[in-house]
C-alpha cells in the first residue's frame, strides 16, 4: 500500500518530512517527491505550492508515476464557521469550489461541468481521520466534519468570507483542496483532505497566518502520523 501526501506550502511541508523517514527523492517536472516511510508505511509526499492549478498538477503527476492507494491534502485553512478558533482541525467531506462561476448558464454557484457542485472524500478515509484525532493525547483542539471551500484568492475580506460562509456553509476557505479532490475523483483514487485553522478572514488575518501557520501545520502533522499507523 502507498499513501500520496500532498502540501501546498513550505512549513507544511515540513512538518510532515519531520514525522517521516526519508529513503528517496525524485523530481519531476521541477516538482521534489519524497518517497519515505511514517509508522512503516510507504508513503510519497509532494509540496505542490498554492493554488488550484499548481495543487491539481501536483495530484495528476503523484498519480502517474507513484500510483497512490489513497491521497491525502494536509495543510492550513482561514477559518469561516464562528466556532472554530485558530487549531482546530476541518475534516472535509465534501470539498467545492467558491470561485468557478457559470452561473450565466443557469448553474448553481461552484458547479462544474462534468463534475457537479460538490466532490466528496472518501468515507473510509474520513472515518480514519476521526479515529486517529481521537487516538491524540492531551487534545487542546476540537474538530469539524464537513465542507471546506477552495478558490485562488487568499481571503482577507470580510464580506467574501461571509458570503462563501452563507453560500456553501463551509467550515474552512483555503486554495487547493477542492482541485487535488477533482483529479483523484476524476482518476478514481480514494482522497481526503484535512485542515488546521491557521486564521480568520478579517481583514488582518494575514499576519495571523504568518505568525500560526506552523503550529497548525504541525498539528495536522500528528494527526496525519496516527492515521497512516491506522490505514489498511
Amino acid at each position: 500500500m502507498k499513501i500520496g501526501i500532498i502540501a501546498a506550502e513550505q512549513e507544511e511541508f515540513e512538518a510532515i518530512l519531520n514525522i517521516a523517514k526519508v529513503e528517496e527523492r525524485k523530481e519531476i517536472y521541477e516538482l521534489n517527491f519524497v518517497k519515505c516511510k511514517i509508522k512503516d508505511k510507504i508513503c510519497v509526499l509532494v509540496k505542490s505550492g498554492v493554488g488550484k492549478v499548481n495543487a491539481a498538477r501536483a495530484t495528476q503527476i503523484l498519480i502517474d508515476n507513484f500510483k497512490p492507494d489513497y491521497i491525502v491534502n494536509v495543510g492550513v485553512a482561514g477559518g469561516l464557521n464562528p466556532m472554530l478558533s485558530i487549531g482546530d482541525i476541518v475534516i472535509g467531506e465534501t470539498l467545492v469550489q467558491h470561485d468557478f462561476d457559470i452561473t450565466a448558464f443557469g448553474h448553481a454557484k461552484g458547479y462544474i461541468p462534468g463534475v457537479g457542485e460538490k466532490i466528496y472524500a472518501d468515507d473510509y478515509l474520513v472515518k480514519k481521520i476521526e479515529e486517529a484525532i481521537g487516538n491524540q493525547e492531551e487534545k487542546v483542539y476540537k474538530y469539524e466534519k464537513g465542507v471546506i471551500a477552495s478558490g485562488d484568492i487568499f481571503c482577507t475580506a470580510i464580506p467574501m468570507r461571509d458570503k462563501i460562509y452563507a453560500k456553501f456553509n463551509a467550515e474552512c476557505v483555503e486554495m487547493e483542496g477542492a482541485a487535488i479532490g477533482q483529479v483523484c475523483s476524476l482518476c478514481n483514487v480514494p482522497f481526503v483532505v484535512i485542515r488546521s485553522i491557521s486564521d480568520t478572514p478579517n481583514g488582518e488575518n494575514e499576519v495571523t497566518y504568518e505568525k500560526f501557520i506552523k503550529l497548525a501545520s504541525e498539528r495536522c502533522a500528528n494527526i496525519l502520523k496516527d492515521f497512516v499507523k491506522t490505514i489498511e
